[in-house]
């Protein structure tokens, strides 16, 4: 394995010292995959110090330094170049490689145009909800508003992949160009203005999970502007008159895409917020992994650490890099007002691939998947409490697993580990996330063996629900949340956020060298063509076993939308075709209560669990205003109407006008109009499932 055996622990800019990080107690098998992250971290060093020194002549590492990063390298790669020989697959062994034995009775056709459906749930999401007039979705708050921002630029991404695949079917594309660039351009313009509208004086002070949202959505519209401006098959326009005059002219033929202009600008905005939320990282309680929210006692939750595991990683390899340190105090005591305009200075850079940002996705998945945080279904609970810790105890460990089940908390890691398997090309990655998708889609009540629900939908009398299974059921994701209508705006956005993550993760596998082999000498070969070509087939393999259960899905969300086009909530009720009037809730309906702390819908509770005691309500404990600062304008979100726990929800920030409709009569027996009713965050989730359809069933040849 590696000769050396240090990888970093600090945190500063630049090229990082070596540190010292601590496996796991797991196992040699854990042991072992710890020593390999080990070598993903050197080669990283090595790599950065190789670009840094290309890049800015001042930088002087010596070149001994260098030589033992290659030298142990080297070791690292032979052991990687070794997993070529293994035979890889990513579906349970119960699964088989045989394509699924589709049950009858029941028609679960997705009848429409997809590709359309999808700019449609676009189309209305932006003409529904978004002002341009003040660069956002004025119902939105700020963490869900940054969601949508990355939905936009998800579907951007599509739209371009849309044009690259009909030019490689050899597909006339010069007037789709045409329309299509159009789209294209009139919804970035629209990110653009997010751009300024986006709160970022409140988001600087909220939660860490809050922050993270924001990285991850300027580094989505990062990696869609530098894959659209460098498209090669762009068709020229313009015309001739056969005796060399031609225009458009060279001068205007030779510029890149204008949207290049902008990546700077949004660089520097998710490089701002991933050094904000960097502060949430902790070693001295449980072992490290990220806080959630610095104004509450400690805790320790799973969306956090995903979030700052898929924000590093995605830093080191989209981050192209950052001139100016606005709005912070240069080394010359220069100063850069955030309500200014950004100029470039010399005192401070911040380099694309810095190593620090890998460092710091391997030490939170590291101790993510050592944490114990998944319980017996294989689904990631919410998070972990300290116990005595308000007490004076000098307990340091994460021991009270709270055990609240949400869809994204399955989700974000699937990001993650794609970007960390294209930096590290160990199939783990891609295993552990095959593993979770398929706990989930079980979840749902879903046989991927057969491709069909576990339950006889047709046995169901009116109103009858399907048992409840851990993630939904009659084979739909859902919240808990969703069946009795008590979603905040929170939940509204967790199916979208699974169904984004889960598209990202199951994209194609291209037979590249991993970008730390790339600067290194031809003396460390990266894997062989065998080694990509066998992962990138089970990987295909397993992904397109998922289109069964997401075509479903789709069904079920598309026959949710309303007159206008606007999606529901509960996708469930459109496969069921629930009434309101029908809806009947037997033992095995909803989701158990006990143990869990449903906090994203009714509030954070006034507990010595989550508030220091010298916060909390006089009287003690139960459950007063929600202390949670992840929301704008300090307005309030009222608690759900119709829900079998209102009386015990608290007040949540959010937005007033949302909670006049939350007491709104129902609408024509349509359980989707109850609480919050239909949202642009029910559309983002629309969208997101249609998207995440249409992007696996173009690989499907």
């Amino acid at each position: 394995m590696c000769r050396g055996s240090e990888t970093h622990s600090g945190r500063s800019g630049g090229a990082p010292p070596l540190g010292e990080l601590n496996p796991p107690v797991a196992g040699q098998a854990a042991v072992a995959r710890f020593k390999n992250i080990q070598c993903t971290y050197l080669l990283a060093h090595l790599s950065f110090n190789w670009n840094k020194l290309a890049i800015d002549s001042t930088t002087a590492t010596p070149g001994i330094v260098l030589l033992e990063l290659q030298l142990q390298s080297i070791d690292c790669l032979a052991t990687a170049a070794s997993a070529a020989d293994q035979s890889f697959s990513f579906l349970s062994p119960h699964m088989g490689k045989d394509k699924p034995v589709i049950a009858k009775g029941r028609d679960y056709v997705f009848n429409v145009t997809l590709f359309d459906e999808m700019i449609n749930a676009l189309d209305v999401m932006q003409e529904a909800y978004f002002q341009p007039w003040v660069g956002t979705w004025p119902s939105a708050i700020d963490w869900t508003a940054a969601v949508l921002g990355t939905h936009i630029a998800g579907t951007l991404e599509t739209l371009h992949r849309s044009l690259e695949i009909a030019a490689s079917r050899g597909i006339e594309i010069s007037e789709g160009w045409s329309v299509t660039e159009n789209t294209i351009s009139l919804y970035f313009s629209q990110l653009i203005g997010f751009y300024f509208g986006q709160n970022i004086f409140a988001l600087r002070q909220e939660a860490y999970d809050d922050m993270l949202w924001v990285v991850l959505g300027w580094l989505d519209t990062v990696k869609f502007v530098d894959g659209y401006s460098s498209t090669p098959s762009r068709p020229p326009f313009g015309f001739g008159d056969g005796n060399g005059v031609e225009f458009p002219t060279e001068t205007l033929r030779n510029r890149t895409w204008h949207g290049t202009l902008w990546t700077p600008a949004f660089a520097h905005r998710a490089r701002i917020f991933w050094e904000l939320a960097e502060a949430g990282w902790d070693t001295t309680l449980c072992g490290g992994g990220m806080n959630w929210n610095p104004r509450l006692l400690p805790y320790k939750n799973a969306i956090t650490n995903e979030l700052y595991i898929a924000a590093s990683v995605m830093m080191y390899l989209h981050f192209p890099g950052d001139d100016n340190n606005s709005p912070f105090i240069s080394e010359h005591g220069n100063t850069q007002p955030m309500n200014g305009p950004p100029s470039p200075s010399r005192d401070k850079k911040w380099y694309p691939h810095d190593p620090k940002y890998l460092a710091a996705a391997l030490d939170a998945y590291t101790w993510l998947i050592s944490s114990n945080m998944t319980n017996s279904l294989g689904l990631f609970t919410d998070g972990f409490h300290i116990s005595g810790y308000s007490s004076g105890s000098n307990n340091t460990k994460c021991d009270e697993r709270d055990e609240m089940l949400y869809t994204y908390n399955q989700g974000v890691i699937l990001t993650g580990q794609r970007n960390l398997f294209s930096v590290d090309p160990d199939p783990s990655y891609l295993k552990a996330g095959h593993t979770l998708i398929q706990n989930v889609i079980r979840a749902t009540g879903w046989d991927l063996v057969r491709d069909s629900p576990v339950d006889d939908l047709d046995s169901l009398k009116p109103g009858e629900l399907p048992p409840w299974r851990g993630l939904g059921r009659a084979g739909i994701l859902e919240e808990a949340c969703d069946a009795t209508g008590e979603c905040s705006q929170d939940a509204q956005t967790f199916k979208g956020i699974w169904m984004h993550h889960f598209t990202a993760f199951c994209s194609r596998i291209t037979q590249q060298a991993p970008l730390n082999h790339s600067t290194l000498t031809s003396t460390t070969p990266p894997p062989r063509p065998e080694f990509w070509n066998s992962i990138a087939k089970e990987h295909h393999a397993a992904c397109q076993r998922y289109s069964g259960w997401l075509k479903h899905n789709a069904h079920a969300a598309a026959r949710t939308r309303d007159s206008e086009g606007k999606f529901g909530m509960w996708w469930t009720a459109g496969l069921l075709n629930v009434k309101t009037s029908e809806l009947r809730f037997g033992p095995d309906s909803l989701a158990p209560t006990e143990g869990v702390t449903d906090y994203r819908n009714q509030g954070v509770p006034q507990t010595s669990e989550w508030v220091a005691e010298e916060e909390l309500l006089p009287g003690g404990g139960g459950r007063g205003p929600t202390v949670v600062y992840n929301d704008q304008n300090n307005k309030m979100q009222h608690p759900m109407t119709g829900s079998r726990r209102s009386n015990k929800g608290s007040r949540r920030r959010g937005d007033d006008k949302m909670a006049e409709e939350s007491t709104r009569k129902v609408v024509d027996d349509d359980p989707n109009t109850r609480g919050r009713g239909r949202t642009v965050e029910t559309q983002s989730g629309g969208l997101a499932v249609l998207r995440a359809l249409w992007e696996l069933s173009v690989q499907e040849d």
